[in-house]
């Protein structure tokens, strides 16, 4: 619990008997949200400042607290600070040991505002950085994805669908779908930036303050962009909590999606792409396997995302107006969500720094599956009138006389198609060209070689 100057609990005049140490335990949170000591330290800067600015406390008394939070900084960051279970949170740590350093004057820091609108500001605080730290790991992220596929424009694999080999694509198209997903994690996150950008300080307990205070001053002081409307709102709000573990959970998804295909281009039965020993791990029987347990890794670490999300959104469900002590888990949740992701993100870059394709086992899978099959069917429409149903019924009987001879559509004579669509002419042999079918795609955001190469251009110029 939190105790004052005189080692007493803040409440002892208000509760006489101790509580339980069963109680103080669960009450504790110091474990858990000692990591918002500089937002916390922040806050209370700019609260004395502006109390100070509007003659609620002197000047004298505003840099002697000063003074003292800044000391209280540097020892935590020197690693010399004590941290008390008994003063349950963060804040009161801050304020029991303000009161050691500068004595009695410590007692006016809490003028005007309460824990609760204390902790929101703290935590609003912690978000936006930790939201931009994860911005910029994830730029890293997109600029290995960038060079890369800068790197791969015309080497060709199959496009799946169902899993399986469904048309032609260049590699750099299928990361670049990948990247497309990062690209909608940062505006995701940095959306969540622009909704929790509301200063809750000032707000106290829920009804505000009698206080003279300048709400407007702290929201400048601290770099958000107005006060909140709303008090009780204000108090009992963690929709910016919400969104930013909705935003986190989403990225994991991704890296998820991207580790699962990894794990299958590298399995045995695929054998598309190679992973450095440094990604890879062994077994404790078998000497000759090398197991991507990274990509493992990053997969199952998804579900805890998705867990601490509805973890969070059970907590709130049946919560009425305004804070309960319910609440208190929110900084634990968000705290293993931002580690995981901020973990993920990096084991990911790694890894894609450390796998090669193996372009020939591409190319040849790539040949397998009748995957230039849709392209015989355009080139019937755009050059022989018939209507795409058509079109597809005719490709599918040329696809059965293939498949039935054991022989692939690139294989097949100008004859043995003419026996099946007889207005077919030698160009059509060209259709069955894998390198064609990926050029031919030049729709806007399709897989040809020049679309690659203008989209990468693109984002190069975003990501300088």
């Amino acid at each position: 619990m939190s105790r004052n100057k005189n080692n007493q609990a803040i409440w002892n005049k208000r509760i006489n008997k101790n509580s339980s140490i069963l109680f103080q335990e669960i009450g504790s949170s110091i474990d858990v949200d000692k990591r918002l000591f500089k937002e916390d330290i922040l806050g209370s800067i700019a609260h004395v400042k502006m109390l100070s600015k509007q003659k609620i406390i002197s000047s004298k008394i505003r840099n002697n607290i000063i003074k003292g939070l800044k000391k209280i900084e540097k020892e935590i960051l020197n690693k010399k600070f004590i941290f008390n279970k008994k003063h349950e949170d963060i804040h009161m740590n801050i304020e029991k040991r303000l009161f050691k350093i500068i004595g009695n004057d410590a007692g006016f820091i809490h003028t005007g505002r309460s824990r609760n609108d204390q902790v929101i500001t703290d935590f609003k605080l912690w978000i936006k950085s930790s939201t931009q730290k994860l911005d910029r790991k994830l730029i890293r992220l997109i600029k290995t994805i960038l060079k890369i596929a800068n790197n791969n424009i015309q080497t060709i694999m199959p496009g799946f669908t169902h899993l399986k080999n469904a048309q032609p694509v260049s590699l750099a198209h299928y990361l670049l779908a990948y990247l497309e997903m990062f690209q909608r994690d940062k505006k995701r996150l940095l959306n969540n930036l622009e909704n929790l950008n509301e200063n809750p300080l000032g707000v106290a307990a829920l009804s505000g303050t009698s206080f003279n205070i300048d709400r407007f001053f702290t929201t400048k002081k601290l770099g958000f962009k107005k006060p909140t409307n709303n008090s009780i709102d204000t108090v009992a709000d963690r929709d910016f909590v919400l969104d930013f573990l909705y935003s986190i959970s989403v990225c994991s998804l991704h890296i998820s999606r991207i580790a699962e295909e990894l794990i299958i281009w590298n399995s045995d039965g695929f054998n598309l792409i190679k992973l450095s020993d440094k990604v890879v791990t062994g077994s404790s029987i078998m000497p000759q396997k090398k197991n991507p347990d990274p990509l493992e890794y990053l997969r199952g670490k998804a579900g805890g995302t998705f867990g601490n999300l509805f973890s969070m959104l059970t907590i709130l469900k049946g919560l009425p107006l305004s804070y309960f002590k319910d609440l208190q888990d929110d900084k634990e949740i968000v705290f293993r969500s931002f580690d995981t992701l901020n973990n993920s993100i990096s084991i990911l870059n790694e890894v894609l720094n450390n796998f090669k394709p193996n372009k020939l086992k591409m190319i040849k899978l790539a040949n397998k599956g009748f995957v230039t099959a849709t392209d015989l069917a355009d080139y019937l429409v755009k050059y022989h009138g018939k209507t795409f149903r058509d079109a597809y019924q005719k490709t599918a009987m040329i696809v059965n006389y293939a498949e039935k001879n054991n022989i692939k559509l690139n294989e097949l004579s100008l004859k043995e198609l003419q026996k099946i669509e007889p207005c077919l002419k030698t160009n059509v042999l060209n259709i069955f060209d894998l390198k064609n079918s990926v050029n031919s795609k030049k729709s806007f955001g399709g897989t040809s070689f020049n679309n690659i190469k203008k989209m990468i251009l693109k984002y190069k110029k975003i990501y300088k």
